[in-house]
């Protein structure tokens, strides 16, 4: 009986590993063939016309185009404060007043320096005050009657020394009495002609020359104790109040024409070469979501500079502000529009890939991967312009969304 069991139960047990053989050879195969009918899943897109744009975006400051920024010319007191920061003010008026009375004594000194040393210049280009001219004039007349007398003596001494009346010592008297009044003469007509030497006519001039700039200093030393707007602009900035005190070149206030402003990019040293003189500029600024002020490239740069952490060209361009929204030393977003393509065939910078300098997509036909080599053109952070290599509307492949790389032929799922 024993035997008979034996016999019976090895027939039952090989048949039951047999089953589980086919059983799991039909599940491994199953799971094949349902792999490959899905494929790999990945993300597509469709290659597409649209206007496509290369842009340098950087950063930059905003600078006033035309300022005036006035100091304190003197250690004193703010006496009067007539405007207050973000008020728009018309060319000539008034702004900030100082204590200005030690300037205008000493205008007044300098002014009275002016009048005396022009008294004097006077006096010396018309030969002296008119009580010294009249003397010399008196004087001049003497000494002529006195030439003349003594010409007529030489004159009457010379006829008697002739007859015998005279003696020759008497006549050599005469001459030299003569020669005397001829030179004092001389002398008093020389005095009236040139009666100041060369030296003492330039230590005159230089006198009113020195009370006209000390006149002039004290001037422009009330001017600037006495501020007024040099034109139509924005006081932005105003660090002062009124009674303090402020020393010398102490800043009083800051105003500007703010209805256009100078914008002072910073180009990274790699895309400077981009640049070209009127490109599209674009600038943002983070306190005005949503708003784009318009520029374009004028001034290229010219020199690369340390700026923080950076090697950058600086470019410089205007832009119009007539609202005055942009104020001064306010950071701003620059984007410089190097290029711009419109209605080209782009798609995804994601879908192209590169090996040996040759760049290429991945075509999705029929479920199944396509290695295509494409030129390409234009790019920016989001899209690639593609010049050849595939048609419109042709499906690439972006990304695998498990872990398994894209290859030529790879069966694919695509999903949306």
């Amino acid at each position: 009986m024993s035997l008979t069991g034996n016999n019976n139960g090895a027939p039952r047990g090989h048949r039951w590993w047999i089953t589980v053989v086919v059983i799991v050879a039909a599940v491994l195969f199953l799971a094949s063939f349902m792999s490959r009918g899905d494929g790999v899943p990945v993300r597509a897109a469709t290659a597409l016309r649209s206007d496509i744009r290369s842009s340098v975006a950087t950063n930059g400051r905003v600078e006033p185009l035309t300022q005036f920024e006035p100091h304190a010319p003197i250690a004193t007191t703010i006496t009067k404060v007539l405007i207050k920061e973000g008020d728009h003010v018309k060319k000539g008026q008034m702004l900030v007043q100082m204590d200005d009375l030690e300037a205008r004594s000493a205008a007044a000194g300098a002014l009275a320096k002016i009048r005396a040393a022009q008294t004097d210049v006077s006096q010396v280009r018309t030969g002296g005050t008119q009580e010294e001219l009249l003397t010399l004039e008196s004087d001049i007349t003497k000494s002529k009657v006195a030439r003349d007398t003594a010409q007529r003596n030489l004159d009457a001494l010379a006829r008697l020394e002739k007859d015998g009346a005279a003696s020759a010592g008497e006549v050599k008297a005469a001459q030299d009495q003569l020669q005397r009044a001829n030179a004092d003469y001389a002398l008093l007509e020389q005095k009236k002609k040139d009666r100041y030497s060369k030296q003492e006519i330039e230590r005159v001039e230089a006198q009113i020359s020195e009370a006209q700039a000390q006149y002039a200093a004290a001037e422009d030393t009330l001017n600037q104790l006495n501020i007024r707007a040099p034109f139509d602009g924005t006081v932005y900035s105003l660090p002062i109040v009124q009674g303090a005190y402020v020393t010398p070149g102490e800043m009083i206030l800051q105003e500007a024409d703010l209805s256009k402003v100078r914008v002072r990019a910073f180009v990274d040293e790699p895309d400077v070469g981009r640049l070209a003189s009127g490109d599209p500029i674009e600038v943002t600024w983070d306190a005005m979501p949503g708003r784009v002020w318009k520029s374009s490239v004028t001034a290229l740069p010219t020199v690369i500079k340390l700026h923080n952490t950076r090697n950058v060209g600086e470019t410089t361009f205007m832009v119009d502000n007539q609202d005055f929204k942009l104020l001064p030393n306010i950071n701003v977003g620059v984007s410089i529009v190097t290029a711009e393509h419109q209605n080209v065939l782009t798609v995804p910078r994601e879908a192209v890939h590169e090996e040996d300098s040759q760049k290429y997509v991945y075509q999705i036909v029929d479920n199944e991967l396509h290695r295509k080599d494409v030129q390409t053109s234009l790019s920016n952070l989001t899209q690639v312009e593609v010049t050849g290599g595939i048609q419109e509307k042709a499906e690439v492949a972006l990304s695998p969304l498990n872990t398994k790389p894209l290859r030529d032929g790879l069966a694919v799922k695509v999903v949306r």
